[in-house]
């Protein structure tokens, strides 16, 4: 994203929203932030917009693309599902602005009347960094007290009234990875996984899910209302959405699907038709493909993507047009080492590994795992009988169908031992308020260790 060093929620609201075409979307109306806790800064999640006929929607901060020469620019489309404020989430303009105060280094109230906000992460989010305050009007013939800028941690009572239990064991695990913030969230009560599960964004909640069990996965999707339900199964993988929607029944798999966005809901239905334990059912429908004539530099830009995993960013996959799954004719694939030894204007097409025999959609688990073990493969393509590309088997998939049930739950030891010290003391705390009313965490270490066997 490109953004100012500093840009006040005053100058964004009323603002209007353009398309990469320049096309006007919407209007600001607020700004979402996930209120931190200890040293976290409150988090920017996205932006309330007006569109026609009044109607409020949400964009993510991560479709915003910049916010400089005051225009904000935003990227993709745009969900048209009415907005509605979420647990954890807090609004500036609504909730923010005008709230009273406390100076931690006077003690003086005052009055927020302004927020600044700011890019972190190398620009790819935003926090709020500053707050624009005036303080109370003292006697005398002064009218108006003293405006100052201060920072956001120094002031106390800028929180949303309501339990903050959930959000700040979320702001208190924000650095751990998604697998181990799962082990968290499998050792909490229900009701405390159903308070973590509702204060994490869609983003989040999408990989923490699919680190999960399935029963914690079912259990979670049942919590959440519908249409927040499918916008986490939109961000979810696509295969590991449709192992998802495989657990439900059909009717309820079937209305979920309804919901979400025709571009996530097709490979998902796609998914669906094949059996689980088959390289249709383990392949994940988006792989990296790349039209003939792109070149080894485009290659590696897209291998170079954060966002995907090792395995499956382990090979370049080259069609005809279309390049969205099913594709145009699968002409091969290109590993990343070859990529790496190529000069940056080659064209792929001419590093093609065409030996590479694809696997067929309906080829069952072991004739996968043999041939991943056979031609030393992280990745393999699936191709259909009319040499479509469908999309790739990688490792990772094949091991979850090969491992026991409850691998992802490791034996042995409690995951509360290895957190920072701050996010054991709200784990600790959560659980001892469980204690105390009357509730039992869903998965202790002595049910773990007696009955999950």
């Amino acid at each position: 994203m490109r953004a100012l060093s500093r840009v006040y929620v005053s100058h964004l609201a009323g603002r209007s929203v353009f398309d990469a075409d320049g096309e006007p979307v919407g209007r600001i109306r607020d700004i979402v932030v996930s209120m931190g806790a200890g040293d976290s800064a409150p988090r920017v999640l996205g932006l309330v917009l007006e569109m026609h006929g009044r109607r409020r929607v949400f964009l993510p901060i991560g479709r915003v693309t910049s916010i400089e020469n005051q225009q904000v620019v935003s990227s993709g489309l745009v969900n048209m599902r009415h907005f509605q404020q979420r647990p954890g989430e807090t609004l500036v303009l609504g909730e923010l602005l005008d709230r009273r105060v406390t100076l931690k280094a006077t003690g003086e109230t005052a009055t927020v009347r302004d927020v600044a906000l700011e890019p972190e992460r190398a620009g790819k989010e935003m926090a709020v960094t500053k707050l624009f305050v005036q303080k109370a009007a003292k006697g005398g013939l002064r009218r108006r007290g003293e405006t100052l800028t201060v920072d956001w941690d120094a002031v106390q009572g800028l929180e949303v009234s309501g339990e903050q239990g959930a959000a700040e064991l979320v702001a208190a695990l924000d650095k751990l990875h998604a697998a181990d913030l799962a082990q968290v969230m499998h050792e909490l009560s229900p009701k405390r996984r159903g308070e973590v599960a509702a204060a994490l964004d869609d983003d989040r909640l999408a990989d923490v899910m699919e680190e999960l069990p399935e029963d914690d996965q079912v259990e979670i999707l049942g919590e959440l209302e519908s249409e927040r339900a499918a916008d986490v199964l939109e961000a979810m993988d696509p295969d590991d959405a449709a192992d998802l929607l495989g657990e439900l029944s059909t009717d309820e798999a079937e209305r979920l699907l309804a919901l979400m966005e025709p571009q996530d809901a097709n490979p998902v239905r796609r998914l669906l038709s094949y059996r689980e334990d088959t390289a249709g059912g383990l392949m994940n429908s988006d792989p990296i493909i790349l039209l003939p004539n792109a070149t080894v530099a485009e290659a590696l830009a897209l291998v170079r993507d954060e966002e995907r995993t090792p395995a499956n960013a382990s090979l370049v996959f080259v069609t005809r047009a279309p390049t969205e799954t099913p594709t145009g004719r699968y002409l091969g694939a290109v590993h990343i080492q070859r990529l790496l030894r190529e000069p940056p204007m080659a064209l792929v097409s001419a590093v093609v590994d065409v030996e590479l025999e694809p696997l067929a959609p309906d080829a069952p688990l072991n004739e996968v795992t043999a041939y991943m073990a056979t031609y030393n493969l992280v990745a393999a393509p699936v191709v259909d009988a009319d040499d479509r590309l469908l999309g790739a088997v990688t490792v990772d998939d094949v091991l979850d169908h090969l491992l026991p049930d409850d691998w992802r739950m490791r034996p042995g030891g409690h995951p509360h031992d290895e957190l920072p010290p701050e996010a054991r003391e709200v784990v600790e705390l959560l659980e001892e308020q469980d204690g105390a009313d009357g509730t039992t965490a869903g998965r202790s270490r002595a049910g773990t260790e007696a009955g999950e066997r």
